[in-house]
């Protein structure tokens, strides 16, 4: 069992370390760096192994997260990483990329800083590849059966895994030119350095998994495919094409050159990272970014390394106080103020603010256009009086998603949502035969545990499909949802 005075002698919770921010801006690397062991483990240490973990609960994987906090205290990482594989295909992604709700429903935050759980988490992970813990894991028998994955993101490269570890022969199909989807030129090479995303792919091609890239499904190229022709090819089809099209801004003067959407600036950003020529320039210009999310935070680290001359972030929320508030009661995840690795690194925030129209000249962004308010009833109510400009050079949208590209429709009966989403039953299938749907495009714009999460589970529901029966996982079901009051 884990150290039953582990909370009461170590109270301090200690973040995982980071470079200096004068150093880390200069280049596209990681931010954060390895945690001393020592510090590691006494960090593991201070997880009270509860009765009711409800750090299960916050976690759609399931994680199982006392145990590997225990294995990690003990130094015993070669089970910890066996504990950590057995729930979570790629921990090395949501080690950095996930928000952890873990964390905020974690027993000892009712009274002391939560448990690092994702800090453990990461650590664990990258410790195996270093020491040679991660291998293929190749299937004991083939079913002769063929699945086509529509989509190389978290749920696409989990489904497909578990799929192929199954018995089945995978094939991923991805419309860009390398396998990973956002992870691969939509997440900051700050974030998550692009070889940790490879030598994952390196573990799925040894356990079979094979990948065509540069085919879009329901594109019109001489390499393009239909679904209804992946459908007669294959036994089996999952479309896990994630939530892409951009929330516009819907204003006067989104139309006007310099106003984008955050992913066409942090697409060709992410490819200079990876050695490409610059694409989308924030160099000396003064870069509004409007949007108070994780995608505005990406846009933000982005435009200071590309050395703008200054970075804005709007947010319409008010700032939210730093302690938890009454109507987001533990566990659930808390609408807190949080300052992201980027808003530390300079630039500034200004909340409670709606945009009213982006000003422009001959054509050219000069300025956004902002007024003071609040939400209520679901709409802006507007101060008297606070209108202001921002001036400005480049704007960057980013609202959010609306759904998955109308694309891999074409052609096809697939139905649609009113929230914009793939159609789908609780077994993750579609109204047309042998088809399923996983991940963002059925549940709309989510987290990255939750992408993989149904990834997993979705790959239970196909293998039974094949089969009648699976042994797979089925974490989540496709009506789940986080814990809310």
């Amino acid at each position: 069992m884990a150290d039953p005075r582990g909370f009461l002698t170590h109270r301090d919770r200690e973040p995982q370390p980071s470079r200096p921010v004068p150093v880390r801006i200069m280049d596209w690397k990681e931010v954060h760096t390895a945690q001393e062991d020592g510090t590691l483990r006494r960090q593991a240490g201070r997880c009270m192994d509860c009765g009711i973990p409800f750090c299960h609960q916050g976690c759609p994987l399931g994680n199982l997260i006392p145990e590997w906090n225990d294995l990690t205290r003990r130094g015993n990482f070669r089970e910890a990483i066996e504990r950590l594989h057995a729930t979570n295909n790629f921990p090395e992604f949501t080690g950095r990329l996930c928000p952890a709700p873990c964390e905020t429903a974690c027993v000892l935050g009712i009274s002391q800083p939560a448990v690092t759980i994702k800090q453990v988490e990461l650590s664990i992970v990258d410790r195996a590849f270093d020491n040679g813990l991660v291998s293929a894991q190749e299937p004991d028998w083939l079913s002769g059966r063929t699945i086509a994955v529509v989509g190389s993101g978290p749920a696409g490269l989990a489904a497909a895994q578990q799929l192929g570890r199954a018995g089945h022969t995978v094939v991923v199909f991805e419309r860009d030119d390398a396998i990973g989807g956002l992870l691969r030129y939509g997440i900051p090479e700050f974030k998550m350095e692009k070889s940790v995303l490879d030598r994952r792919l390196v573990q799925l091609r040894a356990e079979g998994i094979r990948f065509r890239t540069g085919v879009t499904i329901g594109g019109d190229g001489e390499e393009d495919l239909t679904l209804a022709e992946l459908s007669e090819r294959f036994d089996a089809v999952v479309v896990a094409v994630g939530s892409t099209v951009p929330r516009p801004l819907g204003v006067a003067g989104q139309q006007i050159a310099g106003v984008h959407p955050a992913m066409d600036y942090l697409v060709p950003a992410n490819r200079e990272a990876l050695g490409a020529a610059r694409g989308l320039d924030a160099a000396g210009k003064r870069v509004v970014i409007v949007g108070g999310g994780d995608t505005g935070s990406d846009c933000f680290g982005t435009a200071i390394r590309q050395g703008a001359a200054s970075v804005t972030q709007l947010d319409i929320r008010p700032q939210p106080s730093t302690d938890r508030p009454e109507h987001h009661p533990w566990p659930m995840y808390p609408l807190i103020h949080r300052v992201s690795e980027s808003h530390e690194e300079g630039g500034e925030r200004v909340f409670g603010v709606n945009t009213l129209e982006v000003l422009t000249q001959d054509g050219v962004v000069t300025g956004v256009h902002i007024v003071d308010g609040e939400r209520v009833d679901g709409r802006f109510d507007a101060q008297a009086g606070t209108e202001r400009t921002i001036p400005a050079d480049l704007v960057l949208v980013a609202l959010g998603f609306t759904g998955p590209d109308p694309v891999i429709r074409t052609g096809t009966t697939l139905a649609i949502t009113a929230r914009g989403t793939l159609a789908r039953d609780e077994d993750y299938a579609t109204e047309q035969t042998g088809v399923f749907v996983a991940g963002d495009a059925g549940r709309g714009q989510s987290l990255i545990v939750w992408a993989i999460a149904e990834g997993r589970a979705c790959a239970a529901a196909v293998d039974r499909y094949l089969t009648g029966t699976t042994t797979l996982p089925s974490p989540v079901r496709p009506s789940d949802a986080p814990i809310a009051v």
